[in-house]
């Protein structure tokens, strides 16, 4: 199996994803780009978890081929991807003397990947940068598409812009240093994208879940590997959301509602698996999905370490909340369903009643405990 999977849908969003085990290769993709890095200043923009476990290493890589290399670190945190974080970027690069023809490097997870693709989509009217992810979640959704962005007054992603890295390098191997949490929180992405476009690779997440599980490596490169197939063929066809690419949402609708409702104490792929049951369970009420159907889909988080209900929310709150989505249309907000596993669609019609059935079909109350 291939490690490099080519985004080519044009030259203007053309850029490879490379899958390695550690950062040895970076050099050698970096002159496939055909830059002279000796004329370039590069920046790591990076969190305060991460530098200390791979920025060193990455600076003293990349020292020898660039003008030079700094670092800009902030602290860890998705309260800390905000505008503020951006203009502390915006001061450091300007201090360091950054011009439009050098680049930045985005090390880390989803937070900073998103941030890193503001700051360069916007510094000096854009400027080059390249994904390094080194999360589940941000290897598997966030570093590939070219979304970028911050949170606004706590709503999710609401300041950004589409800007396509030119590079995304993946070291497999930082996935050992994750935490199970974190681990399992990209699992959720890696679940939303096969049962909304393949059902084979759906069936094979559940027949390897305990090599999964142990992180073994060949069985995540495959993992990895299709579920960027999925993302990068649906990204191709629709690079700024105006059809299939929405398909990418599933789950994140009320997902994001219940982030922002328990402001941000959950992780984003906590919430993408309690998002995508409420999905599935209104597609099951629609007569869509079969009973089989849904309880499979909603059980398939479990192994995973995922949840499935949730307690202490207030599904009328949420409800309210997906109406600052950004999916939200004057039509109505896309919603995304499942006809079966490997089937979504969008859809327009679903109401607030569909969505607090939902909601309650997966709130743990006081009175469930004493049952």
């Amino acid at each position: 199996m291939s490690n490099r999977l080519p985004v080519n849908k044009d030259k203007k969003f053309c850029y490879d994803i490379v899958l390695e085990q550690d950062f040895s290769a970076l050099p050698e993709e970096l002159n496939r780009l055909e830059w002279d890095l000796s004329q370039k200043k590069i920046c790591i923009v990076t969190d305060s978890n991460v530098e200390k476990l791979y920025a060193k290493e990455l600076q003293n890589l990349l020292t020898p081929m660039a003008l030079s290399v700094e670092i800009f670190a902030f602290p860890a945190g998705e309260e800390h991807k905000n505008l503020e974080t951006v203009q502390n970027l915006y001061e450091f690069l300007i201090g360091k003397h950054f011009t439009r023809k050098d680049v930045l490097f985005a090390l880390g997870g989803g937070v900073v990947g998103d941030l890193t693709g503001f700051g360069a989509a916007t510094f000096l009217r854009g400027i080059d940068f390249i994904q390094i992810p080194t999360t589940l979640l941000s290897q598997v959704d966030s570093s590939i598409g070219g979304k970028t962005g911050v949170d606004f007054s706590q709503y999710k992603n609401m300041v950004g812009a589409f800007y396509m890295p030119k590079l995304v390098y993946m070291n497999l191997g930082a996935l050992k240093d994750l935490d199970g949490r974190q681990y399992y929180n990209g699992m959720a992405e890696v679940l939303k994208s096969a049962l909304l476009r393949d059902a084979a690779l759906y069936e094979w997440l559940l027949s390897n879940l305990y090599e999964i599980c142990d992180r073994e490596p060949e069985t995540l490169e495959e993992m990895i590997l299709r579920t960027c197939t999925i993302k990068k063929n649906i990204v191709e066809k629709d690079p700024y959301e105006k059809g299939d690419r929405a398909l990418l949402n599933l789950g994140h609708t009320l997902g994001h509602a219940i982030e922002k409702y328990k402001n941000f104490r959950l992780l984003h792929g906590e919430c993408v698996a309690l998002g995508t049951i409420c999905a599935a369970f209104i597609s099951w009420k629609r007569q869509l999905l079969s009973d089989d159907e849904y309880y499979e889909i909603r059980d398939m988080f479990v192994p995973f370490n995922l949840p499935i209900t949730i307690d202490d929310i207030d599904p009328e709150e949420i409800v309210k909340l997906t109406r600052s989505d950004k999916k939200m249309e004057q039509d109505g907000i896309k919603f995304i369903l499942l006809k079966k596993a490997g089937k979504a669609f969008v859809d327009k019609t679903v109401t607030d009643e569909e969505m607090l059935a939902a909601l309650r079909e997966i709130h743990f109350t006081e009175e469930d405990m004493k049952a």
